[in-house]
């Protein structure tokens, strides 16, 4: 199993990405004293890490073909592993994407301003234009999910690399889904040059 890094601390959680090309990240959210985990890759020290937050309540699948851990960590926790829907959360699930083999939903926590999101949004420089923090899928770059627009939040979440935090995220995210469809050649490009150094 690929090392781990803990990222994306807040005062509603915590987040850690896998060491590997894709930068797999997965989340713990606490509210009210319980615990939700989103798109969960399993690590070392999980269990001890949430147990400090809260008491488990559920797996969170934000995407259908993000089965990662989700369902043996909720086997493992005894919580249910909820596939794009826990009416019991106390966050709003919004859908997102909506295709034949893709289908996704965020999660908004409106008390916390925090959007976590799996694959729609990413901060990896196959997402981005150079010298933005965060980008559109390129598969999504003519359909961008603009319902988020809508939202402002302090952070971001995704469920690629680390999110981004504080000031400007929210007008950071108007920004992208509006160029959207022009940045498209040069997310490519950006991904194209990430790509070549990885090699």
């Amino acid at each position: 199993m690929p090392e781990h890094r803990i990222c994306d601390e807040f005062g509603g959680g915590f987040g850690w990405v896998m060491q590997e090309a894709l930068r797999r990240a997965s989340h713990a959210l606490a509210a009210d004293g319980s615990v939700w985990l989103l798109d969960p890759v399993d690590v070392p020290g999980l269990d001890e890490r949430i147990a400090a937050l809260g008491e488990p309540r559920g797996v969170i699948q934000l995407i259908d073909r993000h089965k990662r851990d989700c369902a043996a960590l909720a086997a493992r926790l005894n919580v249910p592993h909820h596939k794009g829907w826990a009416a019991d959360a106390p966050f709003e699930i919004l859908r997102v994407v909506s295709f034949p083999g893709w289908r996704e939903v965020a999660l908004w926590w409106p008390e916390e301003r925090t959007l976590v999101v799996a694959d729609a949004l990413g901060t990896l420089p196959y997402f981005t234009e150079p010298r933005a923090r965060i980008g559109v899928h390129p598969f999504l770059r003519l359909t961008p999910p603009r319902r988020l627009g809508r939202l402002k939040p302090l952070r971001i979440l995704c469920g690629h690399g680390e999110g981004i935090h504080g000031d400007g995220v929210a007008e950071e995210l108007e920004r992208v889904l509006e160029r959207s469809r022009r940045a498209l050649p040069a997310v490519f490009l950006n991904g194209w040059r990430w790509a070549r150094r990885r090699d």
